[in-house]
């Protein structure tokens, strides 16, 4: 998903649960923050402190930055989560719709609800698992299960002007996407320096981001040429929205600090609206506007109209290098950013060593 999902439209659903508008703004926040936050250096204090990094983002603009270690301790953990389904060990690390292991991803992430770095868990929590929703059918390593046949792409009542601006985008895409050469047969390809190919939807670009659309394609591994059951984006967006709102709903009901019952609305009354938005069939700022519009007319909050505020990517990088050179290092733990680096490492730790191995899936 993109930015109109994982900032905004989170947002929204965290605030039409009933949670207060700054506690939304921290979830929504973190949950944008998983794509941005690819930075790796560590945090040095002039006390002899020193902060570690917890990256969570890949290298979008030029997959050919992707290592090995970012597919497992980066891809895998924030933005595939495997779905455990299959026979072959590549299998079953494809992504699938809010599979049994997101669940008790959720589940867990949900039972550190008291800790300080909560907030920035829960956006963590609502990335991973909204990802679920675009990204299934795909793994986060270099496997041939990621692979499709070319030029096997259909597009479904799709506005012409539209595709045409996608199918740009994604001739820009494949400028930066490397060949699918050096692919080994198995998953040894993963540990291969040279194979950074088939990783990912990279063979599909951005179109299970972009949530208007219809769509379905052939898989090179297809035994019989069959073309995938068509991908409604609509249809999983909108029951990504659903659940989002549930689990926020749970946030509510937990933490009574966090909540704000004036803003709670039963998602039965803002289903026509978010089903509105979803379906635009627009570019992204256009749709970003559109989450913006509707909550300045009241169509989603049960305090009626409210804006929502811009997402700022580099608030919080921005705090982080101030950090750089500080006298004193007790000053990091009161910065939203240094609780997401907590959050990242709890949640990374818990799908790596913990999850993921009590389904038989070692990945690191």
């Amino acid at each position: 998903m993109q930015l109109d999902m994982h900032y905004y439209g989170t947002y929204a659903m965290a605030r039409a649960a009933g949670l207060k508008k700054e506690v939304c703004q921290i979830i929504a926040t973190a949950s944008q923050f998983v794509d941005d936050n690819a930075e790796k250096a560590s945090v040095e204090f002039m006390d002899g402190a020193r902060l570690d990094v917890e990256a969570t983002a890949h290298h979008a603009i030029n997959v050919k930055n992707i290592d090995r270690e970012d597919q497992r301790q980066i891809w895998v953990p924030f933005h595939f989560l495997p779905g455990n389904e299959g026979d072959s060990y590549t299998q079953r690390l494809v992504c699938q719709k809010e599979s049994e292991i997101a669940k008790e991803m959720v589940e867990f992430n949900l039972s550190l609800i008291d800790q300080p770095f909560a907030l920035p868990l829960l956006g963590i929590t609502a990335h991973v698992y909204a990802d679920t929703f675009s990204h299934y059918g795909f793994s986060g390593v270099s496997s041939r299960e990621n692979k499709i046949i070319n030029d096997s792409i259909n597009f479904y009542s799709l506005n012409p002007e539209i595709e045409k601006y996608i199918a740009d985008k994604a001739k820009k895409f494949k400028e930066n996407y490397p060949k699918e050469d050096g692919l080994l047969d198995n998953i040894k390809s993963w540990f291969a320096e040279e194979a950074s190919g088939a990783l990912g939807h990279g063979a599909v670009m951005t179109y299970p981001d972009r949530p208007y659309l219809e769509w379905d394609f052939v898989y090179e591994n297809s035994s019989n040429g069959e073309r995938c059951p068509i991908r409604n984006n609509q249809k999983t967006f909108f029951d990504c929205c659903r659940k989002l709102h549930e689990i926020f709903q749970r946030v509510a009901t937990k933490r009574d600090d966090f909540s704000d019952k004036a803003a709670f609305i039963d998602f039965s009354k803002i289903e026509q609206a978010v089903k509105k938005i979803i379906s635009l069939q627009a570019i992204e700022q256009e749709r970003i506007e559109a989450w913006k519009n509707a909550a300045q007319n009241g169509l989603l909050f049960g305090t009626g109209n409210e804006e929502i505020n811009g997402y700022d990517a580099n608030s919080w990088l921005n705090s982080r290098d101030r950090l750089k050179g500080t006298k004193d290092s007790r000053v990091a733990p009161k910065l939203p950013v240094f609780r997401f680096y907590q959050a990242a490492a709890v949640h990374r730790i818990n799908v790596i060593r913990h999850i993921l191995p009590e389904k038989g899936l070692v990945v690191a």
